[in-house]
């Protein structure tokens, strides 16, 4: 599915005063929804805890010991620079906002992770930024992931030490370090790359949560390992893998590095197609926490809730105890299958091949972030059409649906272009994929075509990557005995 680049706004400002070259949007106000589902109590506790755990949302500490986790709480606190700061009020009514944030770093305990050797200690990256966004009504997650090699303008910023002047055609990963390197904290890093967000979505975000690589690490080796699919065989010297083609049962080191790597085979060294596996790896962390009963493992509870606050360093509005807790009992009642994530859309940069830009139709996904809308609405969805849509309208072509040479003057009009010579797409009721009559796989929430050896999903206009189709990889590329290692 395609978004648009909003009118970008700076963040530190106040709402009437603009950037110069960057415009402004004012959210529009979210209404409250009171829609209930129903699902297994089971369920609805678990994905509880797993929010709690992977999303910083530690409403599984009644399981733990309450001073211990809200100590950790208050010590992995950050303060925001950002000026609009808000607090985590769970019973506002309102959708919760904020920016995730995998920080590359090589300190202590990340250059193994990393792969890329101790000569980068101290460096500070932003691996990953994911946009994140809970609705009001608690029923839906959106996740957008910005890709670190988009070129982006951005407005002038303040650190710790001092104001960064308004950059143009910067890496958006580069926002994350010249704001460490001159303010000299994370502080200044996580709160530039929020700014920088606001102007670029015209969204009004304030709050942040970073992850390092050994954080991450350790909130996987605390449920067990994660299960995950490698499509093909892949290795990388790099990081010393070796994962043959199947399902495979990861610790948190080898997930991490599967999630981070750019180099060997099994990809093609383009961030854009490590941010799908970045998504993949969320999606299979949520899984595998629902698939046990973490309430009768108290333990193993316990270890998770502490191993994800002692990675995450969470932003001063977010870092209120009862306010998490009070937020992950909310998301009791969210459907398990309503966390909708993708890229955001972009296109090659004109002036740099190994760039990205935003694409212009970007917007869209911003849009509904600020309706509290969700990225894909399955309710919406139709049968396709005989042109393989889901809502009726033209489905992207595949390349074997080239036209064909021009009918001779002389042929039967009636044995031309006959509806009953095409056959109608179906829909795999176990994926959902919809199979268009040459076999083209497409996915219906984005209108994507699936690679069907991979199960990257691509933009058919800009074939850059918008996401992965996590039941198709796991149910038909993966479909064999899961290999332990």
């Amino acid at each position: 599915m395609s978004t648009r680049k909003g009118e970008p706004v700076a963040s530190h400002s106040t709402k009437d005063t603009q950037q110069t070259n960057l415009g402004s949007t004012v959210p529009r106000r979210p209404r409250h929804s009171a829609i209930a589902y129903t699902i297994r109590h089971r369920a609805r506790m678990v994905i509880a805890c797993l929010i709690a755990g992977v999303l910083v949302f530690v409403g599984t500490v009644a399981a733990a010991t309450w001073f211990n986790i809200d100590h950790a709480v208050q010590e992995r606190s950050v303060n925001s620079l950002i000026e609009h700061q808000e607090y985590l009020d769970p019973n506002a009514g309102q959708p919760i906002r904020f920016v995730l944030i995998g920080q590359d770093s090589r300190d202590a305990g990340n250059a193994d992770i990393a792969g890329d050797g101790a000569e980068n200690a101290g460096v500070h990256n932003a691996d990953t930024t994911m946009v994140v966004e809970i609705s009001a009504d608690r029923q839906f997650i959106n996740l957008v992931s910005i890709p670190r090699d988009s070129l982006v303008d951005v407005p002038s910023c303040t650190t710790s030490n001092g104001t960064i002047p308004a950059q143009y055609g910067v890496m958006f990963n580069s926002i994350f370090s010249t704001a460490y390197a001159v303010g000299g904290d994370l502080s200044s890093a996580a709160s530039c790359t929020v700014s920088a967000i606001n102007s670029l979505t015209g969204l009004n975000i304030s709050n942040f949560i970073v992850v390092d690589f050994k954080g991450l690490a350790a909130m996987i080796d605390a449920i067990g390992g994660v299960d995950v699919c490698v499509p093909v065989h892949t290795v990388d010297a790099n990081t010393d893998m070796d994962l043959p083609k199947g399902m495979h049962h990861l610790d948190g080191k080898s997930a991490t590095n599967y999630a981070r790597m750019r180099y060997g085979t099994g990809t093609d060294g383009s961030d854009i197609m490590r941010t799908t596996r970045q998504q993949y790896l969320i999606k299979s962390l949520f899984n595998e926490a629902i698939s046990k009963n973490l309430f009768t493992q108290t333990s193993q509870l316990y270890q998770l809730v502490r191993a994800a606050i002692n990675s995450l360093s969470i932003s001063e509005g977010m870092a209120d105890t009862a306010a998490l807790v009070g937020l992950a009992m909310s998301l009791r009642n969210m459907p398990l299958d309503h966390l909708y994530m993708q890229t955001v859309p972009i296109t090659a940069a004109p002036t740099d091949p190994n760039r990205v830009v935003w694409a212009p139709d970007a917007d869209d996904v911003w849009n509904k972030f600020r309706e509290d809308k969700p990225l894909f609405s399955t309710e919406d969805t139709t049968q396709p059409d005989a042109n393989g849509d889901a809502d009726g309208t033209d489905a992207p072509a595949s390349p074997s649906e080239t036209p064909s040479a021009a009918p001779s003057e002389t042929a039967d009009p009636s044995q031309q272009d006959s509806p009953a010579a095409t056959p109608a797409p179906t829909i795999d009721p176990l994926t959902g994929l919809i199979k268009q009559h040459d076999g083209t796989l497409i996915d219906p929430e984005t209108g994507g075509i699936v690679d069907p050896e991979t199960g990257a999903i691509k933009d058919p206009d800009t074939n850059q990557y918008v996401g992965i189709a996590y039941q198709y990889l796991n149910s038909t590329v993966c479909a064999v005995p899961a290999t332990k290692q």
